[in-house]
C-alpha cells in the first residue's frame, strides 16, 4: 500500500498532474470517476494568492468527492510561499504541493517552477520553511534539471525527503527540453532504486498507454504514475491502466456516446464553475481530444470549437450521439 503519511492510495497510484487551465474541478471530475487514485488542482501562484486575486482564490475550490487531493502552489519568493502554505492550510485540502516543474517561460525566468533548478539550496531552503508553515504533507514536482549538465535529481530528491517532504513526483525531461523530445525515465528509476529513499517516487512523462505504463512500472520500479496530458479529452486513461495492470487485458475503447456524455457533463460542469461565457470557452480544447481519433470529423469538430451558443452546442452533441452507427474510428 503507497501511502503519503496516513492517505492511503492503493498499490500502485495513478495521478493526475496539475496542468494550467486544465485541471480543473470539471475536468479532475471526470477523471476521478474514471479512476484516478490523487489528483492535483491546477498551479496557483503564491503572490495571487497573497494579493487575493480572483483567479488565484477561485483555483482553492476542491471538493469532498475528490478526495484525496492536493493544492500546487508556485512561486519565487520564499517569504510570499511561505505566507501561500499558511492560506492553503486553512483550505483544508489533503497535500500541499510545491511545482519545481513548470518550464513556461513566464513562471520559469522568474526563478519560479522550473526556475528553480537553476539554484537547488534555495529549492532546499524555500522548501523546509514552507514545510515549517503547514499541518500538510508536502510533496514536491520537478524535472531532472534546468538542462543537460544540471541533471541533479538524484542527490536533489534525497535532500528533498532528509527535510521532510513525503512524495515526490518527476518528470523526466530538463527544463530546457520543455515537452520536446521523449521523457528520460532513467534518472526516475535511480531517485526510486536509491537505498536511501524510502518516500513514494511516481514518475511522469509520457505515458500514454496502458502497455508503456506496465512497462514503465516493470522497469522502472516507481511506486506510482503521475498523468498529464493523456488525460486532457479522455479521461479513461485511468481505468484502462489499472485494468491492463490487473487482468493483462484491454477494456473497450469508449463508444461515441461515451465521448459525448463526457463532453456533456464536462460542457455542463464548466459552465457552473466558470459562468457560461468562460465556460464555454474553456471547454474548446477539450473537445478535439474527446473526439480524436474518429474519421469525417472535421466538420462537427468545427461546429464545437466555434459555437458560443450552450444550445448550438448542445444540438451537435445530440446530432453526433443520434449518428453514432455513421462514425468510425481512423
Amino acid at each position: 500500500m503507497i501511502k503519503i503519511r496516513n492517505i492511503e492510495l492503493g498499490e500502485f497510484p495513478l495521478l493526475l498532474a496539475p496542468m494550467e487551465d486544465v485541471s480543473d474541478p470539471p475536468f479532475r471530475a471526470l477523471c476521478k470517476k474514471h479512476g484516478a487514485d490523487l489528483m492535483y488542482t491546477e498551479f496557483i501562484s503564491s503572490e495571487g494568492l497573497i494579493r487575493d486575486a480572483a483567479k488565484s482564490i477561485q483555483k482553492l475550490d476542491i471538493y469532498e468527492y475528490e478526495r484525496p487531493i492536493g493544492i500546487q502552489i508556485f512561486g519565487a519568493e520564499i517569504e510570499s510561499m511561505k505566507e501561500a502554505a499558511r492560506i492553503i492550510d486553512r483550505t483544508n485540502p489533503d497535500i500541499l504541493d510545491i511545482n519545481y516543474g513548470c518550464p513556461v517561460k513566464k513562471v520559469a525566468c522568474k526563478g519560479a517552477g522550473a526556475g528553480i533548478l537553476q539554484d537547488i539550496p534555495k529549492m532546499i531552503k524555500m522548501t523546509s520553511e514552507i514545510i515549517k508553515c503547514t499541518t500538510l504533507p508536502v510533496t514536491v514536482k520537478t524535472r531532472l534539471g534546468w538542462d543537460d549538465s544540471t541533471k541533479f535529481v538524484v542527490d536533489t530528491a534525497e535532500r528533498l525527503q532528509d527535510i521532510g517532504i513525503e512524495a515526490i513526483s518527476i518528470h523526466g525531461r530538463t527544463r530546457k527540453q520543455m515537452y520536446k523530445g521523449d521523457a528520460d525515465w532513467t534518472l526516475i528509476g535511480e531517485v526510486k532504486n536509491n537505498p536511501r529513499m524510502k518516500i513514494p517516487v511516481f514518475g511522469n512523462g509520457d505515458i500514454d498507454s496502458p502497455e508503456k505504463a506496465l512497462e514503465y512500472k516493470n522497469k522502472y520500479g516507481i511506486d506510482g504514475i503521475m498523468i498529464g496530458r493523456a488525460s486532457i479529452g479522455y479521461p479513461w486513461i485511468f481505468n484502462e491502466i489499472k485494468h491492463f495492470m490487473a487482468t493483462g487485458e484491454h477494456l473497450p475503447i469508449p463508444s461515441i456516446n461515451d465521448r459525448v456524455d463526457a463532453a456533456r457533463e464536462h460542457l455542463k460542469q464548466s459552465i457552473f464553475w466558470k459562468g457560461e461565457i468562460l465556460g464555454i470557452v474553456e471547454m474548446k480544447r477539450h473537445y478535439t481530444n474527446y473526439f480524436k481519433g474518429i474519421a469525417h470529423f472535421k466538420e462537427l469538430k468545427s461546429k464545437l470549437v466555434t459555437s458560443m451558443d450552450y444550445l448550438e452546442i448542445q444540438d451537435t452533441l445530440e446530432y453526433i450521439s443520434s449518428h453514432e452507427n455513421e462514425f468510425q474510428f481512423a
